[in-house]
């Protein structure tokens, strides 16, 4: 693949990432083997307020494909198949879930020095259509993103963003919901480890005339216990805990409690993850 710009996802992804990844407020379990020939198996349990759920999940690579599957207790099963180099900097990546039969989807993926393509589309008879494009380079990128629906003949979606990447900041601005909202985030690492950083986001609705800012961080204690928080204008405390008991296996603790309603209850999530 090639060294240009990442995908159009890939726009404040760092700092919505710092802000988002692994805070939780449910109860969730994994254990993860591995086998001789390649093979990982991954069981999940999950407890969602009074809901409990569940899925096995395998993933298998042989040569260029990868393959994922993955059942859970309302006995859908899921597969994804990914392709690299079909053809020259290429990705393709097949899904399908059963029973759903109209869930199947083909994406494609092109990667340039300069650009990066993606198309993708439900596999049936009016499918909905969604396409990327990114230019620039791993410093600086301009992306666009547009859905159509080939039943209705109208965009679902259409939405620009551009992102600033340096070694220790990221900048990126997307103006989103077809017009209608603008998010700014800032990402930025006080050591070349990357074990402290600090975010600010900035979101606006301009239909609501709403506006949302969060800030956050990230302060690795030491290479096993890492500590994040973060706060919006709103009253949103939230704060993580995590440590690495054993190589790949993490214990997550994280909380969330409003701080404009102190007599409410905080609520807490709990997640294990083990691996071999």
């Amino acid at each position: 693949m090639s060294k240009g710009p990442g995908l159009f996802a890939d726009i404040g992804k760092k700092a919505k990432d710092l802000l988002t990844r692994d805070y939780n407020t449910d109860q969730k379990f994994s254990i993860s083997t591995y086998s001789a020939s390649g093979v990982a198996l991954t069981s999940t349990a999950l407890k969602k307020g009074g809901v409990h759920a569940a899925d096995v999940a395998t993933q298998y690579k042989y040569k260029n494909a990868l393959f994922d599957i993955k059942i859970d207790t309302d006995s859908s099963v899921l597969t994804t198949v990914t392709f690299t180099e079909i053809l020259p900097s290429t990705k393709a990546i097949a899904s399908f879930k059963v029973p759903d039969y109209n869930s199947a989807k083909l994406e494609v993926q092109y990667f340039h020095d300069h650009a990066t393509v993606t198309a993708a589309a439900a596999l049936k008879q009016n499918p909905l259509i969604d396409i990327t494009a990114t230019l620039g380079s791993p410093v600086i990128s301009f992306g666009a993103e547009a859905g159509y629906d080939t039943t209705s003949k109208t965009f679902t979606k259409y939405n620009a963003g551009i992102s600033v990447t340096k070694p220790d900041a990221c900048l990126s601005v997307i103006l989103g919901d077809k017009g209608d909202s603008v998010k700014a985030s800032y990402l930025h690492h006080f050591d070349e480890f990357k074990r402290t950083a600090v975010v600010g986001e900035v979101y606006r609705k301009f239909s609501t005339n709403e506006n949302t800012i969060t800030v956050g961080g990230l302060y690795a204690i030491d290479h096993s216990t890492t500590l994040k928080a973060k706060l919006n204008n709103h009253g949103t405390l939230g704060a993580l805990f995590q440590h690495e008991v054993m190589p790949k296996s993490l214990v997550t603790v994280s909380s969330e409690i409003d701080t404009k309603a102190l007599e409410k209850h905080p609520r807490f999530g709990l997640s294990l993850a083990l691996k071999p």
